[in-house]
């Protein structure tokens, strides 16, 4: 039977681990052919996700989440057509609206109990489509409750509207977020930014909130994080950065990078900023997408980079991350046909930490 945690995990000393903490797992959605995310061009997905699944599943378990028993055979059969694993994936029979499960996908916060071993729980945002833009959202709604079912682990509800995308962690107390994502109209109209910060605290079990600026061109998230900088340690931000004035990136990637450079972390201490280039422009029938080298994604032993087929560009931001993160191989897999769904690795993916 599913409990329900009536207080807030903050105050149950629960919090959100960083993305490089160990995992049990990976969360992924099957991509459905019908859905809004790649429309005439869902032909080459299964061969990019079977690509990520075959290096994820290769250091921690992957669980993909398919609508029945009949899309569990397809997805199996076009993994093993395009080289994927063949082990170490587990299916679950739930239903999405859309394959992006890192915004609406389960919050896994620990915390360490009396005895020193860790305990896990599910925190479940409402979702409602990055601002009711492409309904009908309900099951995607419905995925954190369904996993914590399937896992036997307690749930937090907030009952206000987060993205997994609009937020990211450093693992000691602080949260990176952006003011055009969190504080747009078409998520939370009735609270104000002192309130969606005490969110932020209570429901992650964070002591800080670091506020960035804009987004970057073609993102329909309104501004994701996970596409403008991330944590890669506790004092360490990466972070996207655009040379050419002319580029309709640069305003907003300059402004960000001020606000970095003047932050601190939850202990008063600035940040060590790490910059690694934006690739060119990429785009689809005449529209920019959001093409970035920020939407990396850690794995036990690893970190996934998307690359988009720009030789120079690519190998100087893996070459940037390599240096940044010494311990972890960096592997770059192809992403210019899955940024036409406007969204990469990190957007597909939802870790769950080892406890």
């Amino acid at each position: 039977m599913l409990k329900i945690l009536n207080n807030t995990p903050a105050r149950l000393g629960f919090s959100m681990p960083p993305e490089w903490h160990s995992h049990r797992a990976t969360w992924m959605a099957w991509p459905r052919p019908e859905a809004w995310s790649f429309p005439d061009g869902y032909e080459p997905i299964p061969r990019v996700i079977a690509t990520i699944a075959r290096h994820i599943a290769r250091r921690e378990q992957l669980h993909i989440l398919v609508p029945n028993g009949n899309v569990e055979l397809i997805a199996r059969r076009q993994l093993r057509e395009h080289g994927g694993p063949r082990r170490n994936v587990f299916f679950h029979h739930i239903r999405t609206n859309e394959c992006w499960c890192r915004d609406y996908g389960p919050a896994f916060v620990l915390r360490r109990r009396r005895d020193g071993r860790k305990s896990a729980a599910v925190v479940d945002w409402e979702f409602n489509s990055w601002g009711g833009k492409y309904p009908p959202w309900n099951d995607d709604d419905d995925v954190p409750t369904r996993i914590a079912e399937d896992l036997d682990l307690s749930v937090f509800y907030p009952r206000i509207v987060m993205e997994g995308g609009s937020v990211d962690f450093n693992g000691a107390g602080t949260v990176m977020t952006t003011e055009s994502c969190l504080l747009n109209r078409n998520r939370n109209p009735r609270l104000s930014r002192a309130q969606i910060e005490r969110y932020l605290k209570n429901y992650y079990g964070q002591r800080h909130v670091v506020w960035l600026g804009d987004g970057i061109v073609g993102d329909d998230t309104d501004g994701h994080v996970d596409d403008l900088a991330r944590f890669i340690n506790p004092t360490t931000v990466a972070v996207g950065v655009e040379d050419n004035p002319r580029d309709a990136n640069y305003k907003a990637l300059k402004d960000n990078l001020r606000r970095l450079l003047r932050a601190h972390d939850q202990d008063g201490q600035s940040l060590s900023i790490v910059e690694l280039p934006m690739p060119d422009p990429v785009t689809h029938k005449g529209r920019r997408l959001p093409a970035t080298y920020m939407n990396f994604y850690f794995i036990n032993g690893a970190v996934l980079m998307p690359t988009f087929r720009q030789r120079r560009k690519d190998r100087a931001a893996l070459r940037a991350l390599r240096e940044a993160i010494p311990g972890r191989r960096i592997i770059g897999v192809d992403c210019v046909d899955l940024i036409w769904g406007r969204g990469a690795i990190h957007c597909l993916t939802q870790q769950q930490p080892a406890w």
